[in-house]
Formats: structure tokens, C-alpha cells, sequence
């Protein structure tokens, strides 16, 4: 399944940090598959568009109280800066991330978004994030209908999970 990507000269592990924003709200709600949106930073966008994986672990921002900010849709959602994660919900985790314009949705900006492999109890708009990508999956793709969509980022995540279990470091060596 792994084809290359258009930019040789890439090397992995590409380890990077950053606060986690607001999105669209479509990963969570049309597609049932929560995505931690991160900022484009200068080293994201040297890689190519398309699907990566690797290992993240969230990180509460306990300085910070609860607010109510805009999404991009303008819907207003909670900020708790991920005061309320779990213990089970800060360990080192498995993870694909999407880097791209998502065509299905005629994104008119280009976005990395992280689907971190664990499923949460609330949201964590606001915490930090630490990941670290290993490797390309495939190039960025555009979809007949929203279940193809669903179809093949399932499919991403298994061989990710596939990919993860073979890694001899485990994820946690990485941070």
C-alpha cells in the first residue's frame, strides 16, 4: 500500500509540537473519526500532501481555564486545553495524520490533521500536542461519496496499527 511520495529527501522520524486548534468539525461529526487539528508549520508543508503515520501523546495546558472559542465554521466549541484527559488518555499513541487540502471538501487551505488512535471521553481543543511521523501511507486522494471517504481512512488506520506493532521503539523511546 505505501507509494513514496513526490519530495525525495524526506527523513523520518519527523518529530514536531504544537498547540492543537479547531477545525471544521467534520471528523467528529460527518465521519465519525475525531481529527486533532495542528497548525501548518514551514516543515509540515515540505511534505507531500497525503497520509502519514506515527506516534503522538497529548499534553494538558493546566494553566489554562475552559473557554468558548469559534471554530472555522464559526460554531462555538469548548476549549479545555485538556484539563480533563485521562491518565490512559496521555500515554504515548498511536496516530495517522492527514496533510492536505482534502479534496472531497474543497478546502481552500491546506491542513495537517491528526487522528490519534484512542478513543476519548471529551474533547481537548487547546492541549499541546507531540508527534512524531515515521512514515508516508499514501498520496492525498478525493472520494466519490463520504462512505469511500470513511472506507479508506479506516483502511489507513489499520495499516497504520500494522505499521505501529512492528515498531520496535513502541512509540514512547520518541519522546
Amino acid at each position: 500500500m505505501t507509494v513514496q511520495p513526490e519530495n525525495e529527501g524526506i527523513t523520518f522520524p519527523i518529530k514536531q509540537g504544537s498547540s492543537i486548534i479547531a477545525g471544521f468539525g467534520r471528523g467528529s461529526s460527518e465521519l465519525g473519526i475525531p481529527t486533532a487539528n495542528v497548525p501548518i508549520n514551514e516543515s509540515l508543508n515540505k511534505l507531500s500532501t497525503g497520509i502519514y503515520y506515527g506516534w503522538c501523546r497529548l499534553i494538558p495546558v493546566t494553566t489554562q481555564c475552559d473557554e468558548i472559542r469559534k471554530r472555522v465554521d464559526g460554531k462555538e466549541v469548548l476549549f479545555n486545553h485538556g484539563n480533563n484527559l485521562t491518565t490512559d488518555e496521555v500515554r504515548v499513541l498511536p496516530m495517522v495524520m492527514s496533510i492536505g487540502w482534502n479534496p472531497y471538501y474543497h478546502n481552500k487551505d491546506k491542513t495537517a490533521e491528526v487522528h490519534i488512535i484512542h478513543k476519548f471521553n471529551k474533547n481537548f481543543y487547546g492541549s499541546k500536542i507531540e508527534y512524531v511521523v515515521l512514515g508516508y501511507i499514501r498520496p492525498e486522494l478525493n472520494f466519490n461519496s463520504v462512505d469511500e471517504l470513511i472506507e479508506t481512512i479506516n483502511g489507513d488506520i489499520k495499516y497504520a496499527k500494522e505499521k505501529l506493532e512492528s515498531d520496535e521503539k513502541q512509540g514512547s523511546e520518541y519522546f
